[in-house]
């Protein structure tokens, strides 16, 4: 535990936003999760609503800084790629 009272306060801001970060990275691994499912079991219009979803919690996560926006793109263009290759 650190001395200096302004490290005791960033220490306690920094656990809040860590929860935050793993809260919003959990839900893009669970929207990433059921793309990719519904593409396993070749069911490709379910696969396209989940994708907007998917979507748009990953451009959330890229707006509040957990992800970046390049990752973000690169997520969001992968799990188009599995949609696009069903047909």
């Amino acid at each position: 535990m650190p001395n200096i009272k302004s490290s005791e306060r960033s220490i306690k801001t920094d656990a809040e936003r860590r929860a935050k970060n793993f809260a919003v990275r959990s839900s893009i691994r669970t929207a990433t999760r059921k793309v990719t499912e519904a593409v396993g079991a070749g069911n490709n219009a379910d696969a396209k609503a989940l994708l907007t979803k998917a979507s748009s919690t990953i451009d959330k996560a890229a707006g509040k800084g957990v992800l970046h926006k390049n990752a973000a793109a690169r997520k969001k263009s992968r799990l188009a790629r599995k949609i696009n290759a069903l047909g």
